[in-house]
């Protein structure tokens, strides 16, 4: 399937022919209503309409299963909110922050954890006042070593913009590094263009690209030539991928996909179990499957090709390694989780008031 345009409702997919038969329009539109719908002619040429369960489809089609909400789930399911001294900042770490300057996609999964605040209606992008107390605050705290641009797609600004912030950035001396995470590679290949990525340099920092992407599928041909010329510019790239049920859940995928990465000059980091967010249990494994599925990866594809398993605590306590020793199983599918700061918490988590 393919498209000439960005495809942003559910009449606009019907209209190509990617809302799947048998599907109920009148919950599918629902779903449209209540979480943002953006599907890239990158990514509908990716689609296999043939195939009921194909990946590329599951990850960015609007699903009826969406409508259905745990009580364990929460609108913020890694406590951004609670750590952010002023917008647009996530200060959860000691020496890094999130800048998180625009709330808006290329593309939206349908499994985002952030998807009660991107979109169209979402937090929308920040004010040039809002953007001014943010590189203020990051100027104020020397023990910020990181800036880590995220939101919504950094890579959706313009070069004008993000050259703006990076030049802004380079300007701290004491952030040593930048670091964006982006789906732009993959889902609007050709909007990483030499303007771009002459855009993303800041003079004296360390830029590294975290490229969030979850089936080999992805990692097209056009993908791999738009990471090259991040790569051959000097830029770092890293993964990011999602550990996903339907998607990715079974170990050969995983090491196709990792293997991919490593061959394309980017290093695996870090394999996230879903986050807690709303409509997204579909897409769960519980963290005994996921372990299984990691394990199966040890000592059958090289070192280079091992992502970090990572859990985000719900609340905003931390990333912990699932596999570590932080994590111990207390039967019944429960955990007990010790944080970076020596906290304990049960997972999954009690559900809120």
């Amino acid at each position: 399937m393919s498209a000439a345009r960005t495809l942003r409702s559910v009449s606009e997919l019907e209209e190509a022919g990617l809302v799947p038969e048998g599907s109920s329009q009148a919950e599918v539109a629902r779903v449209g209503e209540r979480y943002a719908v953006a599907v890239t002619p990158a990514v509908a040429a990716l689609i296999d309409n043939s195939d009921p369960s194909d990946p590329i489809a599951r990850q960015f089609l609007p699903d009826a299963a969406e409508l259905t909400a745990l009580a364990e789930e929460r609108a913020d399911p890694i406590g951004d909110l609670a750590h952010s001294p002023v917008e647009g900042i996530i200060h959860r770490y000691p020496d890094r922050v999130l800048l998180k300057a625009v709330h808006v996609c290329p593309v939206y999964c349908r499994f985002c954890f952030r998807r009660e605040m991107v979109g169209p209606t979402g937090l929308g992008t920040l004010t040039p006042e809002q953007l001014d107390a943010a590189i203020d605050y990051i100027a104020t705290h020397p023990e910020i070593w990181e800036v880590i641009l995220t939101g919504g797609d950094p890579l959706v600004l313009s070069p004008r913009r993000l050259r703006e912030i990076m030049q802004r950035l380079a300007a701290i001396e004491h952030v040593k590094v930048a670091r964006i995470h982006t789906r732009v590679p993959v889902v609007e290949p050709e909007r990483i263009d030499a303007d771009l990525v002459a855009a993303l340099k800041a003079s004296g920092k360390t830029t590294y690209v975290a490229l969030h992407a979850n089936h080999p599928r992805e990692l097209t041909a056009q993908a791999r030539a738009a990471c090259a010329r991040l790569i051959d510019a000097g830029v770092a790239m890293i993964s990011q991928t999602v550990l996903l049920k339907g998607v990715n859940d079974d170990a050969e995928i995983l090491a196709t996909l990792m293997r991919a990465f490593v061959e394309n000059r980017i290093q695996p980091y870090y394999l996230h179990h879903p986050d807690l967010a709303p409509g997204t249990s579909h897409f769960r494994l519980s963290l005994s499957e996921g372990r299984a599925i990691v394990e199966r990866l040890r000592g059958h594809i090289s070192g280079l090709c091992q992502p970090t398993y990572i859990l985000d605590l719900p609340g905003g306590y931390g990333k912990v390694p699932v596999l570590s020793a932080a994590v111990r199983e207390e039967g019944d599918g429960r955990f007990r989780i010790r944080d970076f700061r020596g906290v304990e918490h049960l997972y999954p988590p009690q559900p809120e008031d």
